[in-house]
């Protein structure tokens, strides 16, 4: 199985999550997302075959969230995208593609379900 996670080593969860693709046997293809952020519709793909909208895939804890006040009620999803191509750190970690779906993996074990 071919598996791509979008990933940063500084974070546990998404460690976590890259030690049990590669333990399921899949090939993985790793971006680090910080160093290679993905492009807008990328994104935007990812998070429709997710089901998810980009607001749920903010990184909400990140203090530049609520500076920048995308956490507040009415934002828009594309305000949310501007912002993450902007600043890829506020794009929540670790989201993971396989043929079977699109996860945000938080926790580490959703992954599971795209095994």
């Amino acid at each position: 199985m071919k598996a791509t996670i979008y990933h940063n080593p500084a974070c546990g969860t998404s460690r976590k999550t890259l030690t049990l693709l590669e333990e399921s046997g899949a090939h993985v293809q790793v971006i680090e997302y910080l160093k290679s952020p993905p492009a807008r519709a990328e994104l935007q793909r990812l998070y429709a075959r997710a089901g998810i909208t980009a607001k749920d895939g903010l990184r909400a804890k990140e203090p530049l969230a609520a500076e920048l006040g995308l956490t507040a009620d009415g934002v828009s999803d594309d305000m949310i995208l501007d912002a993450m191509m902007a600043h890829p750190i506020l794009i929540n970690r670790p989201l993971v593609e396989t043929d079977k779906g699109v996860a945000l993996c938080r926790p580490q074990e959703e992954v599971l379900k795209l095994l």
